[in-house]
């Protein structure tokens, strides 16, 4: 499980000839790396100096603590979903029978593979929502990382866009394709325009 392997391990898998993890697994640990450097940079934003501030800094860290941890979860599921796009397709397809059966569990494990993508979307969102809320208290020296989250987020939803798209062109079913489309089309633009934003601030308060 990449939640519990080293990173030289995950890297060393990513980079071999094999189709999982791949560009999802990636773009979980996209948004889980944001939501660590929302939860670093609140920490910083604590004691005296920052004590008016303490229950917002104190629940952003919460809830950045719980973004790593279901944005590693999804690196999980998203592994394990393509891995049964693959077995699908080493279904047998020697009778009418078995093509149809076969046809059908391709289909279905497209289906299930485009949500995953799409609930990282979310969390990537979440992500920059947090780092702009943190935006305005948060510690000056630290504050660069507040962009890195930002755009470790950003990274995150254009990569599951990618993901989404790839796995709905091969959706034969005209119905579900169009349901699949409702549910995800354009839900990684706002991720894009407020990591983009935040992204802005940052740069402008760093340099006055």
């Amino acid at each position: 499980m990449i939640s519990s392997e080293t990173i030289t391990g995950y890297l060393t898998r990513l980079a071999a000839r094999q189709p999982t993890p791949g560009g999802g697994a990636a773009a979980a640990l996209h948004a889980a790396q944001g939501a660590a450097l929302v939860a670093m940079v609140a920490r910083y934003t604590t004691g005296a100096k920052y004590e008016q501030h303490a229950p917002l800094v104190q629940r952003i860290t919460a809830a950045a603590g719980g973004l790593v941890g279901e944005a590693l979860r999804l690196a999980d599921a998203d592994e394990e979903a393509f891995q049964g796009v693959i077995d699908s397709y080493k279904l047998p397809s020697d009778t009418d029978e078995s093509k149809a059966t076969r046809a059908a569990g391709i289909q279905s494990a497209l289906i299930q593979a485009a949500q995953i993508p799409a609930k990282l979307i979310k969390v990537s969102g979440d992500v920059v929502d947090l780092a702009t809320e943190l935006f305005d208290v948060a510690n000056a020296n630290v504050i660069s990382d507040v962009a890195a989250a930002a755009d470790a987020a950003r990274a995150a939803a254009t990569t599951a866009r990618v993901n989404i798209d790839i796995n709905v062109v091969a959706v034969k079913d005209p119905e579900a394709r169009a349901l699949l489309a409702q549910q995800t089309d354009g839900i990684e633009e706002k991720v894009v325009l407020a990591a983009d934003a935040l992204s802005a601030r940052v740069r402008e308060r760093i340099l006055g």
